[in-house]
């Protein structure tokens, strides 16, 4: 099988236009964007949560637990052993699900189990809400995650006012996600609870993804830079000069 192939890093190129050359920026195609994003997405959140659930209809709470956390850490290892990149949504993730597990069977209850998760999604806010204000946002991580993007168009202001108001839309987002999946936690059993709370975070997840790249695109076009979908750049890349 054929590898495949990377996404290229954003970079912005030069385009003639009416009074000269203007600056332009080719987004990845929507097909090719997918093609990056869904095995992060898959092998970090899906995956450990479609097998947490068949086990817990199975084998129980606790044989669910065990079954995740033994596939998060074999998606880290082999990731190791290839020397590939490990993206921040499995490391994160990772580490979440190990304390989470270390807690729920000290004390064995799956409410505490999914309240502490309640609770790292709030703390992640937090965080955001913090990167934000320092002026170092976290959804950078995450964005290299997703679609990688040239240091020199990362420290245009325009971005980098971009990221930090993105910090603060997803800190929301995550507030709101929290308050819902707590109503479900504690008006539903646990194989419905399971279930509805990936669809609630999924759809408030799919509704961020939305506004963040709208909101991307309309930064850029307010910076003067022209965008387009899944074109190939006219031009060599040009250098950026920052104030």
């Amino acid at each position: 099988m054929a590898s495949r192939r990377p996404l290229s890093s954003l970079v912005l190129s030069t385009r003639p236009g009416g009074s000269g050359d203007a600056d332009h920026l080719d987004l990845p195609s929507p097909k090719a964007a997918l093609r990056h994003a869904v095995p992060v997405v898959f092998e970090a959140v899906v995956c450990p949560l479609a097998l947490f659930y068949l086990v817990l209809l199975v084998a129980g709470f606790r044989g669910a637990l065990i079954a995740a956390l033994v596939y998060s850490y074999l998606a880290l290892g082999r990731r190791l052993k290839r020397g590939e990149r490990i993206s921040t949504l499995l490391v994160l993730g990772t580490g979440l699900l190990t304390l989470r597990t270390v807690v729920s069977f000290v004390v064995d209850s799956s409410f505490l189990y999914f309240a502490q998760l309640l609770a790292g999604t709030v703390v992640v806010a937090l965080i955001l809400v913090a990167s934000a204000i320092l002026r170092r946002p976290f959804t950078q991580r995450f964005a290299r995650d997703f679609c990688p993007i040239d240091p020199k168009l990362l420290a245009r202001p325009r971005v980098q006012q971009f990221f930090i108001r993105i910090s603060l839309l997803w800190a929301t987002v995550l507030l709101i996600n929290a308050g819902f999946v707590f109503w479900l936690l504690l008006t539903s059993s646990l194989s419905s609870f399971v279930l509805e709370r990936a669809v609630v975070t999924y759809g408030l997840t799919a509704l961020g993804i939305f506004i963040s790249i709208s909101r991307f695109i309309a930064a850029m076009r307010r910076d003067g830079i022209s965008v387009a979908w899944g074109e190939v750049p006219l031009r060599s890349p040009i250098p950026l000069i920052l104030d």
